[in-house]
């Protein structure tokens, strides 16, 4: 079950002589997120609705572990479950959703994940408006509801997310770990782009009316790990195919990959949390191809990223986007799993599972409302014209330590954000909890 968050009342001991003393309390209680997540991590003023669509990828290619090592592809007719989430009109007494997935490692037995979600599965739509569009992509054998906490957020500020479940091949041992990278190093890409397409002709068409809610000009596009590395492909970033990491890949299936990506989808600004793919070992973009990208593109990293490699994997991409402004938002100490559900995993649960789904030095749920609040800032921003959001992400001090917001002796902090008057300090955020974070950011051209 999804962990329970309590906010007490902060009491505050103020010293007015030597033997008195008076307390004074302040609520800090924030409906739907703990008293210490950031102005803009807090739920919005929608209630969500959620649902799966099963979409069909027309003109696919696949191949399995022969085709390896003849190059021998087959066409295929995959759907992908996708799910929504959308501002809803919730009926009475309707409870929210909670989201299951089942886990099963290699050599392990299968485990099964609760989350209580704050959406409503199949509610209606709410009758009238537009709101901008997000596709979610997930890391190497993610799936749609691992980062449902975002998806809702998101959503609740008045946008139409769709989570893809890629469906990639389960892992049973090497050979399969393989085949099935090799695959998603083809499919990440093709996957967004169509999804992404499909969607966009229903809300022209207007299919339905959740699809009457997409506003099909506004399209935002978050991924993480592999999901990063398709989205930079999809926004314009071709791959370079002479990278050794495609030299097991079949060559009609990466032509196929190479005719999509040689122009960039209609994606309007993207997020990118622990991007893949630019690591020096596996480098699959030259300084020239991420150049082409030329929409708005934040990234979110750990410093101790060893899996994308935030030193030389992550920061490179970010110097090389030198074709757009962007953003790259640095957890310090944080490893790869910096966006995801703050999971309960089982204590008798192999290791491997919180290997997989948690941080090892901050609290998901920290790192969640962080998240929560620059996603809403970067993407009010960019897919809705708020140039009021502009000023939480052009943040005063890199190093969020260096944030100042002076304290009068004896004063407590009761949870007041800084707003655009405390110009010494990360807007947003409560005075003293601007920590442990990095915000560098760069103009085009630069």
């Amino acid at each position: 079950m999804k962990k329970r968050h309590i906010a007490f009342a902060a009491l505050a001991l103020i010293g007015v002589g030597a033997g008195t003393a008076a307390y004074v309390a302040t609520p800090t209680i924030h409906e739907g997120a703990p008293g210490e997540t950031p102005e803009l991590g807090r739920y919005g003023e929608y209630q969500v609705g959620t649902q799966e669509l099963l979409i069909g990828l027309p003109d696919r290619l696949t191949f399995g572990a022969l085709g390896l090592a003849t190059g021998q592809v087959e066409e295929e007719m995959p759907a992908l479950q996708v799910r929504l989430y959308y501002p809803a009109a919730v009926a009475a007494g309707a409870q929210p959703i909670t989201y299951n997935h089942t886990m099963s490692p290699p050599a392990m037995e299968p485990v099964t994940l609760e989350f209580e979600g704050r959406a409503f599965a199949d509610a209606a739509p709410i009758p009238e408006g537009k709101f901008p569009l997000v596709i979610m992509s997930h890391g190497f054998n993610g799936w749609s509801t691992q980062f449902s906490n975002l998806a809702e957020h998101i959503a609740s500020q008045g946008y139409v997310v769709a989570s893809i479940d890629h469906a990639d091949m389960r892992i049973e041992g090497v050979t399969d770990f393989v085949l099935s990278f090799n695959r998603v190093l083809v499919n990440r890409s093709l996957d967004q782009r169509q999804v992404l397409a499909q969607l966009i002709a229903g809300a022209k068409a207007g299919n339905g009316p959740i699809y009457n809610l997409i506003d099909p000009e506004q399209v935002g596009l978050i991924g993480y790990s592999m999901g990063g590395y398709g989205a930079f492909a999809t926004a314009g970033g071709d791959y370079d195919y002479e990278s050794g990491t495609f030299g097991r890949v079949p060559d009609e299936a990466l032509t196929v990959l190479r005719e999509t990506s040689a122009e960039p989808a209609p994606v309007d600004a993207v997020i990118a949390f622990a991007p893949w793919g630019g690591q020096p070992d596996n480098r699959v973009w030259s300084s020239e191809t991420l150049s082409k990208v030329s929409v708005p593109v934040m990234l979110i990293s750990g410093s101790q990223d060893d899996v994308s490699n935030h030193a030389e994997g992550v920061s490179w991409i970010f110097d090389q986007l030198t074709g757009t402004k962007r953003y790259m938002l640095v957890f310090r100490e944080a490893r790869h799993n910096i966006v995801g559900n703050d999971f309960d995993v089982p204590a008798d649960a192999p290791f491997r599972m919180a290997e997989f789904l948690n941080e090892p030095v901050w609290r998901q749920d920290r790192i969640n409302g962080i998240n929560q609040h620059f996603v809403t800032a970067f993407l009010d921003l960019h897919l809705k014209g708020d140039a009021d959001k502009a000023s939480y992400l052009d943040v005063p001090t890199t190093n969020a330590n260096d944030s100042n917001w002076e304290t009068s002796f004896g004063e407590q902090l009761n949870g007041k954000f800084a707003g655009p008057d405390e110009t010494e300090h990360w807007r947003g955020f409560q005075r003293r909890w601007a920590a442990g974070l990095e915000m560098q950011r760069k103009a085009a051209g630069e």
